[in-house]
């Protein structure tokens, strides 16, 4: 059985921002870093509620990653219905990055750009990919790490919590061995300094107190333009008699210094190892049938039969109209005026609901398109979803054709 043993979580405001919009736990089995977007007032707010839908641990059944994934919807939720209620956090948002340490595997579950890293036998391993326009024009091969890593909007993260009511959360499992050091961190590290760079320093340093403390000074020294939060760990075996036994040895965090908040978190045990890990994408959820007419007395059966065959008979008939709409697909723009892909049919119906969601968020705002292009592309033709992620990627690589 493995568990978290020495661990340590440093935060920094860095060298440019006034203040800092990081929030972490590390308590283990659980470790979490949120990195909040939309200003102090807001930003923050959001990494907190995320860290604190953490701080009263997993959900029971299910394996770590559905459980993971469960706190981190639970957040957006919150973070969402938030902005929505107040001019201050309109429009605050978070990235997370949340991990578990089960008996024999790590569960991962991921939004955003902040990032979770594997150090094993002198090689680091990035074990999450980053929600930002640069890093999906990565993984199509459009962009090389290094080109990504000056482009302009490097910045532009297409998915986080809070923006949507519902959000797609990645999970998943790797297999641990004692003696791994597990790195979660914000990009305010990682846009500073090297991957190369980072395991240089993990693996130079036996003590991640020492380590941790170098990687903030070094990311301050290389411009500190962000928030810089580090959190490491390293793996050890235990047997169950050590693993009961250490119930009771919990060391309190030391106090928070004046430029970080750093501490020696907690040790716990871990609990019992729930089934082997899987990997598994989640669905997102579409919405709740509506409630049915009540019975009523003996008289009216007949017609309460009736009434419910038609429901039932209109039920089909929207969920084959739902089930359609789900392979088409438009244009439009964003709160914030960003051309985006809607997956669905352009219409409201009455008492808000839509028929459409968010697919994808693109990186080109809508008023630096011509006149003609905007009417051309954003008149909610309904397209197929090659089509319409064909058209944005040509956008965002400054084409012109139609």
């Amino acid at each position: 059985m493995l568990r978290a043993s020495e661990t340590v979580a440093i935060t920094d405001t860095g060298r440019q921002r006034p203040d800092n919009e990081d929030n972490w736990l590390a308590r283990a089995p659980v470790f979490v870093v949120a990195d909040g977007m939309g200003g102090a007032q807001a930003g923050e707010v959001a990494s907190k509620i995320a860290v604190e839908t953490f701080e009263r641990g997993l959900p029971d059944g299910g394996e770590p990653e559905e459980r993971l994934a469960t706190r981190v919807r639970e957040a957006n939720q919150r973070i969402h219905e938030l902005s929505r209620a107040g001019s201050k956090q309109a429009g605050m948002g978070t990235t997370i990055t949340a991990a578990y340490v089960d008996s024999e595997d790590l569960a991962i579950a991921h939004v955003g750009d902040s990032r979770a890293y594997l150090f094993r036998d002198g090689a680091l391993k990035r074990l999450t990919r980053d929600h930002t326009l640069v890093g999906a024009l990565v993984e199509q091969g459009k962009l090389t790490e290094e080109e990504a890593a000056e482009h302009p909007q490097r910045s532009i993260i297409t998915r986080a919590l809070g923006p949507e009511a519902d959000v797609e959360v990645d999970t998943w499992s790797y297999p641990l061995r004692a003696g791994d050091v597990v790195l979660l961190c914000s990009d305010g590290l990682t846009s500073m300094i090297s991957e190369e760079r980072v395991a240089e320093i993990v693996g130079a340093d036996a003590a991640l107190q020492s380590a941790a403390r170098a990687l903030i000074d070094e990311a301050n020294a290389a411009g500190g333009r962000d928030n810089i939060t580090v959190v490491l760990f390293r793996l050890e075996e235990v047997g169950v008699d050590g693993a009961l036994e250490e119930r009771t040895a919990v060391r309190p965090p030391s106090e928070r210094v004046t430029r970080s908040r750093e501490t020696e978190a907690p040790v716990a045990p871990p609990p019992s190892p729930p089934p082997s890990a899987r990997q598994a994408r989640l669905a997102r959820t579409q919405g709740r049938p509506g409630s049915s007419p009540a019975g009523r007395s003996v008289p009216h059966r007949r017609w309460v039969a009736a009434v419910i065959s038609a429901v039932i008979v209109l039920a089909l008939l929207l969920g084959g109209g739902f089930l359609a709409s789900r392979q088409l697909f438009f244009l439009g723009t964003n709160s914030q005026g960003i051309v985006t892909i809607y997956r669905g049919l352009p219409y409201d119906l009455p008492a808000g609901v839509r028929l459409y969601e968010t697919f994808y968020v693109s990186g080109v705002p809508a008023a630096a398109l011509p006149t003609d292009r905007q009417k051309a592309l954003l008149d909610h033709h309904l397209r197929s979803q090659s089509d319409a992620s064909s058209l944005v990627r040509d956008l965002e690589l400054g084409k012109v054709s139609k």
